[in-house]
Formats: C-alpha cells, sequence, structure tokens
C-alpha cells in the first residue's frame, strides 16, 4: 500500500518512542507529527484531519483511551492504533476497545517495526 503523504500522528510522553514510530513511518511515505502529552494531541487534531494515530496507553495528563475518545469526537473516522508497554493483546481493556471501535489496532512495546507498519497498512486499506 502506498502511504504516501499519509498524515499520521504519534502520541507518546517518551521522546525516544516517537522518534523511533517517526523514522519507520516516515521510511513508507508517512507525514508525522508528533506529540508529547494528550493536550498537545488535541489541540493538533483540532487542526488536522490525520489518517491514523499512535497513541500511548498510559500519558501524564490523559488515559489513552480517553484521549481516543477526545480525539474521535474530532475525528469519527480516525484509525487508532494504541502502542503500550503497560497493556497486553488479550487484555480484556483491548478486546474491548477494538470490538467496540474505539481502537483499530494494538501493539505491545516493545515493538518490531513491522508490527507499527502491518497496523499501519491495515488501518488504511
Amino acid at each position: 500500500m502506498n502511504n504516501t503523504g499519509k498524515l499520521i500522528l504519534i502520541v507518546d510522553d517518551e521522546p525516544e518512542i516517537c522518534w523511533v514510530l517517526e523514522r519507520i513511518l516516515k521510511k513508507v511515505g508517512g507525514i508525522c507529527h508528533l506529540a508529547h502529552s494528550a493536550e498537545e494531541a488535541i489541540s493538533m487534531v483540532e487542526c488536522h484531519q490525520y489518517h491514523m494515530a499512535f497513541l500511548d496507553a498510559k500519558l501524564p495528563d490523559l488515559d489513552g483511551f480517553e484521549l481516543a475518545r477526545c480525539l474521535r469526537k474530532s475525528n469519527p473516522d480516525l484509525n487508532i492504533a494504541m502502542v503500550s508497554g503497560y497493556y497486553y493483546k488479550a487484555d480484556q481493556t483491548i478486546l474491548m476497545a477494538i470490538q467496540t471501535g474505539l481502537i483499530s489496532s494494538f501493539i505491545a512495546k516493545p515493538f518490531i517495526h513491522e508490527e507499527i507498519l502491518n497496523a499501519l497498512n491495515h488501518c488504511l486499506r
């Protein structure tokens, strides 16, 4: 899939994670905007129409699931991948979030590059 020009929001309070995700996504043509807090992400979604967002589940100012709900108010069609070292793929919270459509996919930290690219391609089909 061609991801050239796709606008992607990356939200994580760890700058290193943002840096890694940005490098992975830029290699396939994604245009990345970085936010280190939920407040910053909410402001950015009000100004831009993102194709996809990669959200950390645990942010200092707001839970990642609550952030997903806020982002959906501005962009109901936003594809959201939750990235977390706190939850695991079979966690009931994650399963419910996917089942209800709150998030499109889940990626556990530490992740491999292919997991990020697979989530991007799956969500933007």
